[in-house]
């Protein structure tokens, strides 16, 4: 099946979590009996500091397997990866592209490793505009219906941009594919400087849901000085 990813609109609700107020992922067992849902993560004013669901969460087996981005204004294609073992990281879906030069990932090596990485981008990055990022996932023996990603970035305490995209319906054993259309915002030239001088201070949480519960959270951070040193 192959699907172009439509983006929503934000929602808005009265209802209100802490981003401190988050599920202990150590074990099988989620320790908040309430759910997570797309408007709470939606009312989130800063970045977690922990996951919001268990790995164990993940019960349709949804297995990202391959991951391209390019460039729509030039149809560059600007990165490209395919999932070479059994082990592949989920997160790479959640990752907006490599705009050139070097990149770097450094994954944890604890229990939450493949949900966390670390990139590096040059300052070129900042001044993309429209990009295609097309990923290749399959799913267990669940139907999966109302599969959608909302991906929140954050500079510090300010919120840059929330992508909310959805992935639709996909059948049980099947493998899925669909292009997300990523548009980035207009920053001023004082922020931009900021972030290419303070690495790692960008963030992103992408949550992942199906019919409106959390399934999937995974993170990262951004440096935006490749090359410069």
């Amino acid at each position: 099946m192959s699907v172009v990813g439509k983006q929503l609109n934000t929602l808005s609700t009265n209802n209100d979590i802490n981003a401190k107020d988050v599920r202990d992922t150590s074990g099988k067992t989620s320790m908040l009996a309430k759910f997570i849902s797309p408007s709470d993560v939606l009312n989130l004013n800063e970045i977690t500091e922990n996951y919001l669901c268990s790995i164990y969460d993940n019960i349709y087996d949804i297995d990202f397997t391959r991951f391209k981005i390019r460039d729509l204004d030039s149809g560059a294609i600007l990165f490209e990866i395919a999932k070479p073992s059994n082990r592949f990281s989920p997160n790479l879906e959640d990752k907006l592209i490599e705009a050139a030069g070097s990149m770097s990932i450094d994954d944890s090596v604890d229990a939450n490793a493949g949900r966390y990485v670390r990139y590096q981008f040059t300052p070129a990055f900042l001044g993309l505009k429209n990009v295609g990022a097309t990923v290749e996932f399959t799913v267990g023996g669940k139907p999966v219906n109302n599969f959608r990603m909302i991906e929140r970035h954050f500079f510090r305490d300010r919120l840059l941009k929330t992508f909310d995209f959805e992935f639709g319906y996909c059948i049980p054993y099947s493998r899925n594919s669909c292009e997300h259309i990523y548009e980035f915002p207009n920053l001023p030239c004082e922020l931009v400087s900021e972030m290419i001088a303070c690495p790692f201070q960008t963030r992103s949480d992408s949550f992942y849901f199906v019919e409106n519960r959390l399934i999937m959270h995974n993170k990262a951070d951004y440096a935006y000085d490749g090359g410069l040193l």
